[in-house]
């Protein structure tokens, strides 16, 4: 069985999915920051396995949230977890009040995030070594 849970700090499960695919299998070197410390957390688990994360906190711009940091265990690839994720997130971000959300996306995964409603705005940029684009989602 699915379940989310919610934090208001990074968890140990979190940071070991964050580790496994932004670090090892992706080479990021800059994964963990300080808006970790004003985030909410998310994992996700099947069980009592975990199998992804997220993390988002209020934007700039009255009503918008941050998506971020969202993956999947190698494991659990292929069954739709990413999406699950995305939007166990977005009902809780709406669940805040906010009107908006906005996410920084790899370019390889722009296509999952427009099946989620996002939409690109503004050029690719490089986030370390990766291409990414600047998405939004109107809630």
């Amino acid at each position: 069985m699915l379940h989310a849970e919610f934090s208001n700090q990074l968890l140990d499960d979190e940071k070991q999915i964050r580790q496994e695919v932004f670090v090892s299998e992706q080479g990021f070197e800059i994964e963990f920051d300080d808006i970790d410390n004003n985030s909410t957390h998310m994992m996700l688990y099947s069980d009592d396995d975990a199998v992804g994360c997220c993390r988002f906190f209020p934007g700039e711009a009255p009503g918008e949230y941050i998506i971020g940091r969202i993956a999947v265990r190698k494991a659990y690839r292929g069954q739709s977890m990413g999406k699950r994720i995305v939007e166990m997130a977005l009902q809780h971000i709406k669940d805040t009040g906010a009107s908006k959300v906005s996410l920084s996306a790899q370019v390889q995964a722009k296509g999952f995030y427009e099946a989620l409603g996002f939409r690109a705005k503004g050029d690719v940029y490089l986030d370390e070594h990766c291409p990414h684009v600047h998405m939004e989602k109107c809630l």
